[in-house]
């Protein structure tokens, strides 16, 4: 799996495949992360469109191509409050809530009066959905009262 380097000493390097592989999903990662934080800051002015979500997404993809971007996120005034409150207590604030699941009912309502697809796969959607919404409602809204005994 492993070709001994050039000196011989026994240290082990990566193919030059593996490595560019290993490039190429790192750019790919990169990009993803650049999309969905431009989807999350398009969502800042336009009401509708999701911002929390999309910079949780651009975090996860940061942190696998790019330690400066995910560190400039994490840490950014605007967007990174809503990031640590996710990461460090699994909070999604009421406001970001209600527009999933404002969003996702409105979605489901436009699809079943406009869709021709079975009943069977509006169904389906419906239900993945509905676990969606379930994730959203059982995560807290706000920080633990740190006084209340568990």
């Amino acid at each position: 799996m492993y070709a001994e380097d050039e000196l011989g000493d026994g240290n082990k390097v990566a193919p030059k495949k593996q490595v560019e592989r290993s490039q190429a999903r790192r750019a790919l990662w990169f990009i993803a992360g650049w999309l969905c934080f431009a989807i999350g800051a398009i969502g800042v002015a336009l009401p509708g469109i999701p911002t929390t979500g999309p910079m949780i997404l651009a975090l996860a993809c940061f942190s696998r191509s790019s330690r400066r971007f995910h560190d400039w996120l994490y840490e950014h005034p605007r967007f990174g409050p809503p990031l640590r409150h996710w990461r460090n207590h699994g909070i999604i604030p009421v406001r970001a809530k209600a527009m999933a699941l404002g969003t996702m009912a409105a979605s489901l309502v436009l699809l079943l009066l406009t869709s021709s697809l079975p009943p069977l796969a509006l169904a389906g959607v419906a239900a993945f959905m509905a676990c969606g919404a379930a994730f959203i409602l059982r995560c807290p809204h706000r920080m633990p009262d740190p006084g209340r005994a568990r």
